[in-house]
């Protein structure tokens, strides 16, 4: 048995490489051939997840099995590319046994999905397949199998469809790019910065993993990922410095959720968003930078508030981090690629380009500085690492695409708009917050990329009939897609997070949620504010009171739900807080400005009262002494 996971294991790393060779050829190169491309990689990508499997655990028998189903996958998909091509010269209609085969390979992503991302994206699947075949009188869309099989699979649309095609030629090279610095030692560096970073301040560890878990997104943007790989570090770390266990895995899950959010990278979620929406990659990483930027400010606000709580000061001198000449020359080979990424799009060169020479300077610098990162078994295993995460990507998209291509078929995204447009009637705060319901139950489970795509067909066209700007609309989906990770009852990143801390799960999933709490209000925020996203019209004086309504209202948000400033406040203070934070936040001027007002003339009576406390602290003192 041992002999068959090593070979599951030899034959998986080798197609990972393979894989990532070929994403690094294309987005340098392009596609030689889509048709082939396609076929080829989601074969791979299928393969590597089967076999992977194997090489961890598992009996002769299932080892078995799953061979079968690997070679059949591979047969399907040439048989599929066989037919594409000819297709490309004659018109052909697919034989009975050529549609067998095409539900056989839907059973096999099915199958896939279920074993690498779980139940969730399991029942999505099995709903919409169950939905797309029952009959009308039992409310389902009553399609004939043939034609299902035709459409999802015989075609570009479907299974191949847009999602592939988008992570096949754009995102792959980024997941390369990721795994060359995550291997070369980039990463500790960038974990060194940020604990040197923010160790004077109060409750420096958890800050650091807030900084940390941003430059980290910056990579990969994959809540997941970012929890266990900067979470190892940083958890343990924000214990010691006196923070309850579900407090350090809820602010390690909450920053590491931010990544998927944080420009350029997104979570790979900004390039399938300039397919979706066809606006310019390079305006929305402008437009998402604002918003991201709040996000993590935020975060910090709460975990100053807390520090103050718990009284944890910063990270004494003697232990603080510090960055030598050695470590900040290291440094270049994360920044310097980042800044040509950053310059050839603004150079309005395509993102893959971009993407491809981002890389080409990373493993330069990477062999230039990082003498480990020399050895030929250091770029072996950065491109395992990439391939099989760049498979495990495109297993996901690969059920995506079906699910998209059935919305497509039936017409499940218009009807699901003119329900949430007949139930809130004329409301647009009403119809928000029932997309906004509606993302966080669909992404939950869900990784960034796939739960943004399913979303952006369901809800999108409920947003567009509402008025809402397309930047705007795609973006509120994006960080209610995102924030499902936090969101309980399934909230993976904090679950992830809770092992790590020696917490409970759910005690975490809900910290991680009261510590992001501000995530849920950004969107809203530029839905109604669209000047923070410096969309064409902006106003300075528009963004000027956005940010200043948004800093305002979060300390008081912030500071209400951890009953705690200065002082503890008491249960009024908490709820007049509140209050005014969400008066605030109304786009009516008079409502906000009163919000203001009010908000201000609260931190003010609440600075007094602390005034006069430590004063009678200090008198108390002087009468004993």
């Amino acid at each position: 048995m041992n002999a068959l996971r090593m070979t599951s294991r030899v034959v998986a790393d080798m197609l990972a490489v393979v894989l990532a060779c070929g994403a690094i050829y294309t987005a340098g190169f392009g596609v030689f051939d889509n048709v082939i491309y396609y076929g080829s990689i989601v074969a791979i990508a299928m393969t590597i997840a089967i076999l992977g499997w194997d090489a961890q655990e598992g009996s002769a028998l299932r080892f078995g099995f799953h061979a079968a189903l690997a070679v059949l996958f591979v047969y399907i998909s040439w048989v599929w590319i066989g037919f594409m091509l000819e297709q490309e010269e004659f018109l052909l209609d697919a034989e009975q046994w050529q549609l067998i085969l095409a539900w056989a390979a839907f059973a096999v992503v099915a199958y896939a999905t279920w074993r690498i991302f779980g139940l969730p994206m399991l029942i999505v699947f099995a709903l919409v397949a169950l939905y797309v075949l029952l009959p009308s009188r039992f409310y389902g869309a009553g399609e004939d199998w043939t034609r299902v099989a035709e459409n999802l699979w015989y075609s570009s649309d479907g299974v191949f469809g847009r999602p592939v095609e988008v992570v096949g030629r754009t995102v792959l090279v980024f997941i390369v790019f990721g795994a060359v610095l995550q291997t070369s030692g980039a990463g500790g560096v960038l974990l060194k910065m940020a604990f040197a970073a923010t160790g004077r301040f109060a409750g420096g560890a958890a800050h650091a993993s807030i900084v940390g878990s941003a430059l980290f997104g910056t990579m990969s943007g994959a809540a997941v990922a970012n929890v266990v790989s900067t979470g190892v570090f940083t958890i343990p770390i924000i214990k010691k410095a006196g923070f309850k266990p579900k407090f350090a895995g809820g602010v390690e899950a909450a920053a590491s959720t931010g990544g998927q959010i944080m420009p350029p990278v997104m979570g790979v979620v900004a390039f399938m968003m300039a397919d979706v929406t066809g606006i310019a990659y390079v305006n929305i990483v402008l437009a998402a930078l604002i918003p991201a930027v709040f996000y993590y400010v935020s975060l910090f606000v709460v975990v100053l508030i807390e520090s103050r709580k718990l009284g944890i000061g910063a990270v004494p001198p003697a232990e603080r981090e510090t960055m030598t000449s050695r470590d900040w020359l290291n440094s270049m080979s994360f920044f310097l690629p980042l800044a040509l990424l950053v310059v050839f799009l603004a150079m309005g060169r395509t993102v893959q380009f971009a993407g491809f020479y981002a890389l080409i300077a990373a493993t330069v610098l990477s062999l230039i500085l990082f003498p480990s990162f020399r050895h030929p078994s250091a770029w072996w295993r950065a491109l395992v690492s990439a391939g099989g995460t760049a498979a495990t990507l495109l297993v996901i998209v690969a059920a995506v695409g079906f699910v998209i291509g059935v919305i497509n078929m039936t017409g499940v995204g218009l009807k699901m708009a003119q329900l949430i447009l007949s139930v809130s009637g004329s409301s647009l705060f009403f119809s928000l917050v029932l997309v906004m319901i509606g993302c966080l139950i669909m992404g939950m489970g869900v990784p960034s990329v796939p739960a943004y795509l399913i979303i952006a067909v369901v809800m999108g066209p409920a947003l567009g009939k509402l008025g809402v700007t397309t930047i705007s609309a795609h973006l509120f989906m994006v960080y209610f897609g995102v924030l499902s990770v936090v969101t309980p009852p399934v909230a993976l990143a904090a679950f992830a997070a809770a092992p790590l801390a020696g917490a409970k799960p759910m005690a975490t999933g809900f910290e991680a949620l009261r510590i992001s709490i501000a995530g849920f209000i950004i969107p809203f925020i530029f839905v109604y504010h669209t000047d923070i996203l410096l969309i064409d019209g902006f106003t300075v004086a528009g963004l000027a009171w956005a940010i200043g309504a948004f800093l305002l209202a979060t300390w008081l948000i912030a500071s209400a739900m951890a009953r705690f400033e200065r002082l503890a406040l008491p249960p009024w203070q908490s709820i007049a807080r509140l209050v005014c934070a969400a008066a605030l936040l109304v786009p009516e001027p008079v409502l906000s400005l009163a919000g203001a007002a009010g908000g201000l003339l609260l931190l003010f009576e609440h600075k007094i009262a602390s005034s006069r406390d430590a004063s009678s602290k200090t008198a108390k003192q002087g009468e004993k002494a």
